[in-house]
């Protein structure tokens, strides 16, 4: 599901925009799937990026221009992607034999009962999901809408940096396209299972649930690490940079670990009981056969065994890199500890391959 797409195929760049750090990775595929070829993360300066929102488009844009030009990659074309919490979608039904051109056109006319903007202030696009159980000779239309201004900051940062955006995505989207990377980590490659992946990053923490690889549910709110880093710049009169990273390398005082990262872990385990909670008020159902960590806060010692000992669910962490080639200057340790933060860049990556 993309908002914007060109046929062009040289190559593609996904570019995950977070709270704290712009991440770029360029994935070729290979027989056996894919081989990383460039990647990089580049730290974000405070406040540039506040819940998804772009506030200082500049400022991303020089991260983005550092991290290309730190990756070495000379691919220009980069998807981008939105979070749900910008994009209006809607499930329609549309005449079966329809050709794809005729299909734009009348949704085009049509659109305007479904999207609540005028349709020059959003940016649109629509994708065939299947025959339609409600009608015969009639197909399911997934719809996705998100205001243009949303499409155009991240644009703009990307244009700043040195690279042109083929692709907007969805993020719920890319993250059900980077689970082909790690189906192999779930029984019967999660045919016939229910999956819950929960992300959880510095400021938003999102859920997706796909049964039978298929997205079905998907939630963010705001929650994440960046209280975990606050609470270390309070408790020891850190800036929220040095805070950063005494939480990555070490070297705070024994009480950390009983008095302030034991009572963040707990409150990682109810958040993600809470957003289970969600999905089974949402979808009538009260089970998950399996958690998938993803997202930054994976990498505090501990968290998937507690969330797997409280909540009595299996629970892994991501690895999307475990199946892939890696190029002889990529740095395979880092990009294995980053794995489980990379979802939604994996995502957007291997839509070069689509193209």
């Amino acid at each position: 599901m993309a908002l914007k797409i060109s046929s062009r195929n040289a190559g593609l760049i996904g570019l995950d925009i977070t709270a704290t750090s712009v991440k770029l990775l360029e994935l070729k595929p290979t027989k056996k799937g894919f081989k990383v070829i460039s990647y990089t993360v580049e730290p974000l300066p405070a406040n540039a990026v506040n819940e998804k929102n772009l506030q200082d488009v500049e400022a991303v844009g020089e991260a983005i221009r550092r991290a290309v030009k730190r990756s070495g990659t000379r691919t220009k074309a980069c998807a981008v992607a939105v979070p749900s919490a910008m994009v209006i979608t809607k499930v329609i039904q549309m005449p079966d034999d329809l050709k794809d051109h005729e299909m734009d056109a009348q949704i085009q006319l049509e659109a305007d009962q479904y999207i609540p903007y005028a349709l020059e202030e959003v940016n649109l696009d629509f994708h065939v999901l299947g025959p339609s159980e409600e009608a015969n000779g009639m197909v399911d239309v997934l719809l996705a809408a998100s205001r243009s201004e949303n499409v155009e900051d991240r644009t703009a940062a990307a244009e700043i940096g040195g690279l042109d955006v083929k692709i907007v995505d969805v993020e719920p989207y890319t993250v059900e396209g980077a689970f082909q990377l790690i189906k192999h980590q779930i029984p019967n490659d999660g045919m016939d299972q229910t999956v819950a992946i929960l992300d959880v990053g510095a400021s938003m923490t999102s859920l997706c649930v796909l049964r039978d690889q298929q997205l079905i549910y998907t939630r963010e709110q705001p929650f994440g690490g960046k209280q975990l880093t606050e609470e270390i710049m309070r408790r020891y009169g850190l800036s929220y940079e040095d805070a950063g990273r005494v939480k990555r390398v070490g070297g705070l005082p024994d009480n950390y670990d009983p008095e302030v990262l034991t009572p963040f872990r707990d409150l990682m385990v109810q958040q993600a009981n809470r957003f289970l909670q969600f999905f089974f008020s949402a979808d009538k159902n009260d089970y998950v056969d399996q958690i998938v960590l993803a997202g930054g806060c994976t990498g505090i010692p501990g968290v998937a065994e507690l969330i797997e000992q409280r909540i009595g669910t299996p629970t892994i962490i991501a690895d999307p890199f475990s199946e892939m080639g890696v190029g002889s200057d990529i740095p395979a340790q880092r990009l294995k500890d980053d794995g489980a933060a990379m979802m939604i860049a994996c995502g957007l990556a291997m839509r070069g391959a689509d193209l």
